[in-house]
């Protein structure tokens, strides 16, 4: 009878799991498209005249929906602790995907002008908003339904989708790189014209099917315990943030867990696939698929160090991953540069390789002549340098030429550089995949939904949502050191990693050994 309503229990959580992490997935996919795709949107939204300018604007487009997540997690926070979990995610969900649909009809800058920046910013914010109140309810919800003994097991699963939406954005761009054109040069010139809207267009659909799935999902047994008693709280925000010992716990989870955890997450996976692309130079599609395939062999461990903080605690795994990650940040964003630093490395000079050629120009009589210079290396490493201008047909030039320089690597660089990523991602698996548990059971069911979220957005959105721009930023300053940009993530992990040792309490249940 036990065992029974033991197997009763188990599979009722993962039809709660599965149908909280579709729906989640989902959400980041939507929301981290924009940043997948920051070097095309910089090109459509944003003056064409400094590309570095234009890339700096998109990365704080995509900073300002990080920046507006906290205000997002105290209003569907609030509602979440007053109308109830279910409801309040279904929410953000269908504000996510609207937004996320919105983007992929804006015109762009050549043909609104600075009206397209503008209507992205607003939509960016809306995402925002929509996220912030999104993953408390995800994680609060699954939280409630899971025995309390393996809370780190089950939201492990939780976890995961963050990491995976990233990973689906990137498929889904390549897909769509690849599919408009059987020629290579004319499906990637439409996917940068307007093939880049599809993956922004297609999210309708998912979300579709997830407002579906979640409609048919029931409330927390916990809220509905509290609506039965009528002990539910009248002011959230007032018994979260204006009761001395609930916000002292507020500031411990933020400044001791949240705040390093966010810029280790965004650093190994959204940096890193920037320094790659913007200061190594690699190929569009090697940048992104060494990341899919770092994801693809790190994602489970989301689950084992979830399991693991049942354990041993979630403490020391987290603060362990930020250790490692100011430890190992620079040898590791070095060897990556260093890998593909064509300076440093044998030309073979007998396989180089000129190619010129001329697509036209729609409805004009200009020509685009594009020259490719194509360079062998050590490694099987190939330099590709193309210079593009604008000629009338009487041939004079009347734009500055735009030069731009990518490599595409050897096959035995290239794994060494996912096995770089892989690492990054394992400690993001260390910080991220307990923190859930931890949040849950640092405050009280009544309030659960918002105290949570507010430490967990600006610790994850703010702190961790602003380090690609920063550190994008802090690489234009600092232009003598290609890694000053990791000094950002290493003080703030330093912070953090002091203040959790001194004021976080490892808390291991009893019931787990027993």
């Amino acid at each position: 009878m036990i065992m029974n309503t033991h197997m009763k229990e188990t599979k009722g959580i993962w039809k709660v799991i599965g149908a909280s992490s579709l729906g989640t997935l989902i959400e980041w996919y939507d929301f981290y498209i924009f940043g997948s795709l920051a070097t095309v949107l910089a090109s459509q939204f944003f003056p064409k005249t400094n590309p570095t300018a234009a890339l700096l604007s998109t990365l704080a487009t995509f900073a300002a929906g990080f920046i507006v997540r906290p205000f997002g997690a105290l209003v569907f926070g609030r509602l979440g602790d007053l109308i109830g979990r279910k409801h309040t995610f279904l929410l953000t969900l269908v504000i996510m995907g609207g937004s996320t649909f919105a983007i992929g009809l804006v015109p762009g800058f050549a043909t609104i002008g600075y009206a397209a920046p503008i209507l992205v910013l607003v939509l960016r914010l809306m995402q925002g908003l929509a996220l912030g109140g999104e993953y408390g309810g995800a994680a609060t919800y699954v939280a409630e339904h899971a025995p309390h003994h393996r809370r780190g097991f089950f939201t492990s699963w939780i976890q995961t989708t963050a990491t995976l939406g990233l990973f689906v954005s990137l498929a889904v761009i390549l897909v769509t790189r690849h599919g408009l054109d059987t020629d290579e040069a004319r499906s990637i010139a439409k996917f940068n014209d307007w093939g880049w809207r599809i993956p922004f267009l297609a999210s309708s659909v998912l979300v579709v099917i997830s407002i579906y799935i979640r409609l048919k999902m029931k409330e927390s047994p916990l809220f509905e315990a509290l609506k039965t008693a009528g002990t539910r709280s009248v002011n959230p925000l007032k018994e979260s943030f204006g009761h001395k010992s609930n916000l002292k716990m507020v500031l411990i989870a933020l400044f001791g867990a949240t705040m390093g955890q966010g810029v280790v997450w965004y650093t190994g996976q959204f940096y890193a696939q920037s320094f790659i692309e913007n200061v190594c130079k690699v190929d569009f599609d090697q940048s992104r698929t060494i990341l899919i395939w770092a994801i693809l062999f790190a994602t489970p461990f989301f689950v084992f160090f979830g399991f693991l903080s049942d354990r041993i605690g979630r403490k020391w795994i987290m603060l362990g991953g930020m250790l490692l990650a100011i430890l190992t940040y620079r040898p590791l964003f070095n060897q990556i540069y260093t890998l593909t630093d064509i300076d440093a490395k044998q030309e073979l000079t007998d396989l180089r390789q000129i190619q010129n050629t001329f697509v036209p120009i729609a409805k004009t009589n200009d020509t685009l002549r594009t020259e490719v210079n194509k360079s062998y290396y050590e490694d099987g490493m190939m330099v590709a340098r193309s210079i593009k201008d604008t000629v009338y047909a009487s041939g004079k030039i009347t734009l500055k030429p735009e030069t731009k320089m990518s490599k595409t690597l050897g096959t035995g660089v290239y794994w060494k550089i996912v096995f770089f990523v892989f690492i990054m991602i394992l400690y993001v698996t260390m910080v991220y995949g307990p923190i859930a548990a931890f949040l849950v059971e640092l405050f009280p069911t009544r309030i659960r939904y918002t105290s949570m979220s507010l430490p967990y957005h600006i610790g994850n959105g703010v702190f961790g949502g602003l380090t690609p721009f920063i550190a994008t930023l802090l690489t234009t300053i600092y232009t003598n050191d290609k890694l000053a940009g990791l000094m950002y993530p290493i003080i703030v992990s330093v912070v953090c990693l002091v203040i959790g040792a001194l004021y976080i309490r490892n808390r291991i249940d009893p019931e787990i050994n027993r």
